[in-house]
C-alpha cells in the first residue's frame, strides 16, 4: 500500500504540535521555577537577526495550516500574529490542530498534482502538491519547529529528543 499524501502530512504535523505544545509547557514550568519572566523566553532569539520564540511558533502553526488548506483546496484560516505569552501559544496551537483535525484524508488525497501557489512578497512559488509538501512544507515546518526547541534548550529549559519527538 502506497503513503497517501494525508498520512504524509497530518499526523506528522498534529504530533509534532503537540510535542511544541509540551515543550511550550515546560518552558513555562521553568519560568516559574527559576523565577523568570515568561516574556523573557518568549521573546528570546538565537541570534539578533533571527525570529523570536513567539513568532517561530507562529510560522510553525501557519505552515500546518497552510498545508493542509492548500492540499484540501480550502480556505486558510487567519490567525493573528498577536501571542505574547505560552497560554496564547497554547491556544494558536491548539486551535491549528483544531482546523487539522476538520481535514479529511479525503480532501487531501490524490493532492500530488494539485497546482499550489505561493506569493511571498515579490516572490511567487508554484509547486504541484507532493513537491509543496516534501520540498517546502514539512523542511520549513521542522525548522521552526526546531528552531523552537534550541532557543528554550539554549536557555536552559530541560528538554530533550524525547520531548521533541514526542510520544508515539
Amino acid at each position: 500500500m502506497a503513503l497517501t499524501m494525508y498520512e504524509a502530512s497530518i499526523p506528522a504535523l498534529k504530533k509534532t504540535l503537540s510535542s511544541l505544545a509540551a515543550i511550550l509547557a515546560k518552558a513555562a514550568e521553568h519560568a516559574q521555577t527559576k523565577k523568570i519572566e515568561p516574556a523573557v523566553l518568549v521573546n528570546a532569539r538565537l541570534f539578533p537577526d533571527m525570529f523570536a520564540l513567539a513568532r517561530q511558533v507562529q510560522i510553525a502553526t501557519d505552515q500546518a495550516k497552510g498545508c493542509a488548506a492548500r492540499l484540501a483546496g480550502v480556505e486558510i484560516p487567519k490567525f493573528e500574529d498577536t501571542e505574547t505569552s505560552f497560554e496564547e501559544l497554547q491556544v494558536r496551537i491548539a486551535k491549528t490542530i483544531a482546523f487539522l483535525d476538520g481535514v479529511s484524508a479525503d480532501q487531501i488525497n490524490a493532492s500530488e498534482a494539485r497546482d499550489i501557489v505561493l506569493q511571498l512578497h515579490e516572490t511567487r512559488l508554484e509547486f504541484k502538491g507532493a513537491d509543496y509538501l516534501l520540498n517546502w512544507v514539512l523542511p520549513n515546518f521542522y525548522f521552526h519547529v526546531t528552531t523552537a526547541y534550541n532557543i528554550l534548550r539554549h536557555n536552559g529549559v530541560e528538554i530533550g529528543k524525547r520531548d521533541f519527538l514526542g510520544s508515539r
